[in-house]
């Protein structure tokens, strides 16, 4: 069973993003976070440096839109060059066509829910999707700290996925480090998006491998992943 990590190039230098997407080799994904200041109190970055940085990695893009109107704008991430692309559940007006466009365009798509949405109303849409998002912070900012009562819900993900014989991907976001990695890999979550954790380090690419191992270990022996 093997984890993946996608270092957010929130926590990067923004004045030297080709640099920093290249600093994180063996990176699975390269998580890009795009924000609109109205979905989130935040302003990130869009479709042209989505484009640019495509176009400098040969990382595949794994964008994550935290943004109003995804039903109009996720696709035109895959058109951008996004091979993966989350949208938020809470802002999407029809999820289950946004996420066919997106995958009919040949992207995976994956839709992300902020620490106070259930799962379980959604579990009719998990056969629609690639990946599924639990946020572990608040959407907006880097650097926060990881909520630990989002791990029954991680939880209680896994399972549905389970029960419906799904290969979803189980994702999640913030605050995912050293210290908190192995919690989420028990819990179920086999797709990790680490920040500070990652584009903090001496070494980002040793601290990728790290994450890596940590998950991995505990993933061998988790009771979810056995069979999977």
């Amino acid at each position: 069973m093997r984890s993946q990590i996608n270092p957010s190039i929130l926590s990067a230098d923004f004045a030297r993003l080709a640099e920093q997407a290249e600093a994180v080799t063996g990176a699975d994904w390269l998580h890009v976070d795009v924000m609109d200041n109205h979905f989130v109190p935040n302003l990130t970055l869009g479709l042209p440096v989505v484009e640019a940085l495509g176009k400098a990695t040969g990382t595949p893009l794994d964008c994550h839109l935290m943004i109003e109107d995804p039903d109009r704008w996720a696709p035109q991430y895959v058109e951008a060059g996004a091979e993966s692309v989350t949208f938020h559940v809470e802002a999407a007006a029809a999820p289950v066509r946004l996420a066919r466009e997106i995958r009919a365009k040949g992207a995976r798509a994956s839709m992300a829910l902020k620490p106070a949405t259930p799962i379980e109303p959604y579990e009719d849409l998990l056969p629609e999707l690639d990946m599924l998002l639990v946020m572990t912070v608040e959407p907006g900012f880097g650097g926060q700290a990881f909520l630990d009562i989002m791990l029954p819900k991680i939880r209680r993900t896994r399972e549905l996925i389970a029960k419906h014989g799904l290969e979803v991907w189980l994702q999640v976001d913030g605050g995912v480090s050293a210290s908190t990695i192995e919690q989420c890999a028990e819990a179920g979550a086999d797709v990790f998006v680490a920040g500070s954790a990652v584009y903090g380090a001496q070494d980002p690419a040793e601290a990728v491998r790290q994450l890596r191992a940590q998950a991995e270990t505990v993933m061998s022996a988790a009771a979810w992943a056995c069979g999977h």
